[in-house]
């Protein structure tokens, strides 16, 4: 099948947001084009920081998506002769029911800091005035997702969404419009950013020499582990979807005086894998030696919301059941096992 060229103009304007990770990280985030009855959207597991580079985007076949949708199915029918073997985004529901020529959609890490908290709304409400937003509770990414979405732009013209411990969501008519859409947002939504005591390599390394962890590469991952709020605030629970995903429910802290090699095996004898970071409080945070590139930006990301969230910001966070439904999602290890392969 022949792309459009309006497909060009899509991997331009996704490679420039893809590339900041304020925005974006890793195969986070998607974005889409509507070409008459073919809806051009991000493969899963795809990065969009690549999207000039590699062929990441597939075509689906718009009506007969729309209509699978409302028989509560949301498998993604391709395009004849689509001629590929990627499967489109877990979102492709999403943007096959916002009505918009481009949709795109952000992990915005002030959007997220906003977007984990119960006590945001009056904050939306005076932030994002004048703009047509709605504010949608956390639902399961895929059909739960597209089932509110669905239930909301059917009741008002709506083109900028907030996804409860989620996300941003906008929709225009150029690949223009709606990079200048989320650029506003990002103002409006702009929270200062808590620092934090740098990391002590030395007592991290003599902590981790001998054994299957590293430092992170981004000297940001430590915020996390030396700045006690964002420490809390990491280990007390899930925050957001590619949280539990990449780094699993919550974070865990080496207790003082216990060795690395100690709280491996203690781990791996209650029968889960070894974590893949880990949180040395007050000293920095460790990474698995065989962690994604997915993994690594997962932890960026979440040093930049946690920095984002003020002491007195009341948190909610995924449930036992939210985790347990991205865990078991077999879309989910699809997408992580493209990432570990990029």
């Amino acid at each position: 099948m022949r792309p459009p060229e309006t497909l060009n103009e899509l991997r331009r304007m996704s490679a420039r947001v893809g590339r900041n990770i304020e925005l974006v990280q890793g195969a986070g985030g998607n974005s889409s084009v509507k070409d008459g009855d073919v809806l051009w959207v991000k493969a899963s597991g795809t990065w969009l920081a690549d999207a000039e580079d590699k062929d990441i985007f597939v075509p689906v076949a718009l009506s007969a998506a729309r209509a699978a949708l409302t028989q509560g199915d949301e498998r993604v029918p391709l395009a004849p002769n689509a001629g590929t073997t990627l499967r489109a985004s877990i979102e492709t529901s999403l943007h096959a029911l916002m009505p918009h020529r481009i949709v795109l959609h952000v992990h915005s890490v002030n959007t997220i800091a906003w977007a984990v908290r119960t006590d945001a709304r009056d904050e939306f409400e005076r932030r994002l005035d004048g703009l047509a937003w709605r504010y949608l509770d956390y639902h399961h990414p895929g059909l739960p997702l597209a089932r509110a979405v669905g239930e909301a732009i059917a009741q008002d013209a709506i083109d900028v969404l907030i996804l409860g411990n989620h996300g941003l969501v906008v929709g225009a008519e150029t690949c223009d419009a709606a990079e200048a859409l989320v650029a506003e947002i990002e103002q409006r939504l702009a929270l200062e950013q808590r620092g934090a005591p740098g990391a002590n390599h030395d007592a991290l390394r003599s902590i981790y020499t001998g054994t299957t962890y590293r430092l992170p590469r981004d000297p940001r991952s430590h915020d996390i582990a030396t700045d006690r709020y964002s420490r809390a605030l990491a280990t007390s629970g899930s925050l957001y979807p590619d949280h539990v995903v990449f780094l699993g429910p919550g974070l865990p802290v080496l207790e003082h005086r216990e060795s690395l090699g100690a709280m491996v095996a203690r781990t791996t004898a209650n029968g889960l894998p070894p974590p893949v970071a880990l949180l040395v409080p007050d000293i920095g945070s460790l990474i698995r030696a065989d962690a994604s590139d997915g993994a690594e930006v997962m932890l960026s990301c979440l040093a930049l919301v946690t920095c984002r969230l003020p002491l007195t910001a009341r948190v909610h966070y995924l449930t036992a059941e939210n985790e347990h439904a991205l865990l078991n999602w077999d879309a989910e290890r699809y997408r992580q096992q493209l990432t570990a392969d990029r």
